[in-house]
Protein backbone atom coordinates (compact mmCIF):
# COMPACT_ATOMS: atom_id res chain seq x y z
CA UNK A 1 0.00 0.00 0.00
CA UNK A 2 1.27 3.34 -0.90
CA UNK A 3 2.38 5.40 2.61
CA UNK A 4 -0.08 8.70 1.56
CA UNK A 5 -3.09 5.95 0.84
CA UNK A 6 -5.81 6.28 4.28
CA UNK A 7 -8.32 3.47 4.91
CA UNK A 8 -11.08 5.39 6.56
CA UNK A 9 -13.71 3.99 9.04
CA UNK A 10 -17.14 6.59 8.53
CA UNK A 11 -19.50 6.49 11.49
CA UNK A 12 -22.30 8.73 12.37
CA UNK A 13 -25.01 8.68 14.93
CA UNK A 14 -28.89 8.65 13.46
CA UNK A 15 -28.67 12.36 14.76
CA UNK A 16 -25.48 13.07 12.45
CA UNK A 17 -26.33 11.13 9.54
CA UNK A 18 -26.89 14.25 7.33
CA UNK A 19 -23.21 16.47 8.89
CA UNK A 20 -22.02 13.41 7.62
CA UNK A 21 -23.52 13.02 3.85
CA UNK A 22 -22.34 17.12 3.71
CA UNK A 23 -19.07 16.58 5.11
CA UNK A 24 -17.92 13.52 2.72
CA UNK A 25 -19.38 16.09 -0.48
CA UNK A 26 -17.34 18.77 1.46
CA UNK A 27 -14.30 16.21 0.80
CA UNK A 28 -15.60 14.16 -2.02
CA UNK A 29 -12.09 14.26 -4.01
CA UNK A 30 -10.07 13.27 -1.00
CA UNK A 31 -12.55 10.75 0.39
CA UNK A 32 -12.61 9.06 -3.28
CA UNK A 33 -8.67 8.55 -3.23
CA UNK A 34 -8.98 6.64 0.34
CA UNK A 35 -10.49 2.75 1.32
CA UNK A 36 -13.63 3.46 2.86
CA UNK A 37 -15.28 1.23 5.29
CA UNK A 38 -18.53 2.57 7.07
CA UNK A 39 -21.35 1.31 10.10
CA UNK A 40 -24.32 -0.01 7.48
CA UNK A 41 -26.94 2.76 7.12
CA UNK A 42 -23.98 5.55 7.05
CA UNK A 43 -22.30 3.84 4.03
CA UNK A 44 -25.66 3.22 2.13
CA UNK A 45 -26.30 6.97 2.18
CA UNK A 46 -22.68 7.79 1.64
CA UNK A 47 -22.52 5.46 -1.54
CA UNK A 48 -26.30 6.75 -2.75
CA UNK A 49 -25.60 10.48 -1.85
CA UNK A 50 -22.04 11.35 -2.60
CA UNK A 51 -21.10 8.70 -5.10
CA UNK A 52 -18.45 7.50 -2.81
CA UNK A 53 -17.05 3.17 -3.02
CA UNK A 54 -17.71 2.33 0.70
CA UNK A 55 -17.69 -1.06 2.45
CA UNK A 56 -20.43 -1.26 4.23
CA UNK A 57 -20.57 -3.22 7.49
CA UNK A 58 -22.99 -3.51 10.23
CA UNK A 59 -24.92 -0.92 12.20
CA UNK A 60 -23.89 0.43 14.98
CA UNK A 61 -25.88 -1.46 16.82
CA UNK A 62 -26.04 -4.62 15.55
CA UNK A 63 -21.97 -5.06 15.98
CA UNK A 64 -20.94 -2.71 12.76
CA UNK A 65 -18.93 0.11 15.70
CA UNK A 66 -17.35 -3.39 16.94
CA UNK A 67 -15.93 -4.52 13.31
CA UNK A 68 -14.46 -1.20 12.82
CA UNK A 69 -13.07 -1.62 16.11
CA UNK A 70 -11.30 -5.43 15.38
CA UNK A 71 -9.78 -3.62 12.07
CA UNK A 72 -8.47 -0.59 14.22
CA UNK A 73 -6.63 -3.01 16.55
CA UNK A 74 -5.09 -4.87 14.14
CA UNK A 75 -3.50 -2.15 12.25
CA UNK A 76 -6.08 -2.21 9.02
CA UNK A 77 -7.38 1.52 9.75
CA UNK A 78 -5.82 4.77 9.66
CA UNK A 79 -8.36 7.26 10.49
CA UNK A 80 -11.78 7.25 12.26
CA UNK A 81 -14.25 9.98 11.36
CA UNK A 82 -17.43 9.00 14.12
CA UNK A 83 -19.76 11.68 14.20
CA UNK A 84 -21.24 10.84 17.46
CA UNK A 85 -24.80 12.69 18.53
CA UNK A 86 -23.75 13.05 22.92
CA UNK A 87 -27.68 14.93 22.92
CA UNK A 88 -29.08 10.68 22.24
CA UNK A 89 -28.70 8.00 24.51
CA UNK A 90 -27.36 5.04 22.52
CA UNK A 91 -28.48 1.59 23.42
CA UNK A 92 -24.80 0.26 22.52
CA UNK A 93 -22.48 3.01 24.42
CA UNK A 94 -20.53 0.16 25.36
CA UNK A 95 -19.20 -0.69 22.04
CA UNK A 96 -18.91 3.27 21.28
CA UNK A 97 -16.86 3.54 24.24
CA UNK A 98 -14.44 -0.07 23.26
CA UNK A 99 -14.32 1.77 19.43
CA UNK A 100 -13.02 5.50 21.14
CA UNK A 101 -10.41 3.86 23.47
CA UNK A 102 -9.16 1.10 20.63
CA UNK A 103 -8.29 4.46 18.50
CA UNK A 104 -6.95 6.31 21.38
CA UNK A 105 -4.56 2.60 22.35
CA UNK A 106 -3.39 2.39 18.53
CA UNK A 107 -2.98 6.26 18.23
CA UNK A 108 -5.49 6.04 15.01
CA UNK A 109 -6.75 9.47 14.67
CA UNK A 110 -10.46 9.72 15.42
CA UNK A 111 -12.95 12.83 14.65
CA UNK A 112 -15.95 12.51 16.83
CA UNK A 113 -17.46 15.90 15.46
CA UNK A 114 -17.46 17.84 12.50
CA UNK A 115 -14.97 20.53 13.24
CA UNK A 116 -12.48 18.43 14.15
CA UNK A 117 -13.45 15.94 11.38
CA UNK A 118 -12.54 19.31 8.88
CA UNK A 119 -9.25 19.57 10.37
CA UNK A 120 -8.21 15.68 10.23
CA UNK A 121 -9.08 15.88 6.70
CA UNK A 122 -7.95 19.15 5.82
CA UNK A 123 -4.37 18.00 7.31
CA UNK A 124 -4.70 14.62 5.12
CA UNK A 125 -5.34 16.62 2.10
CA UNK A 126 -2.23 18.65 2.85
CA UNK A 127 -0.18 15.80 3.10
CA UNK A 128 -1.88 14.14 -0.03
CA UNK A 129 -1.00 17.22 -2.12
CA UNK A 130 2.64 17.42 -0.99
CA UNK A 131 3.51 13.97 -1.61
CA UNK A 132 2.17 14.18 -5.22
CA UNK A 133 4.51 17.35 -5.32
CA UNK A 134 7.26 15.54 -4.58
CA UNK A 135 7.18 13.50 -7.54
CA UNK A 136 8.68 13.77 -10.91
Amino acid sequence: MHPNHRRVALIAHDGKKNEMVLLAREFRGLLGQCTLCATGTTGSRLQAEVGLDVECLLSGPMGGDLQIGARLAVGQIDVVIFLRDPMTPQPHEPDINALVRASDVHDVPCATNVSTARLLLRQMASQLAAAGSDQP
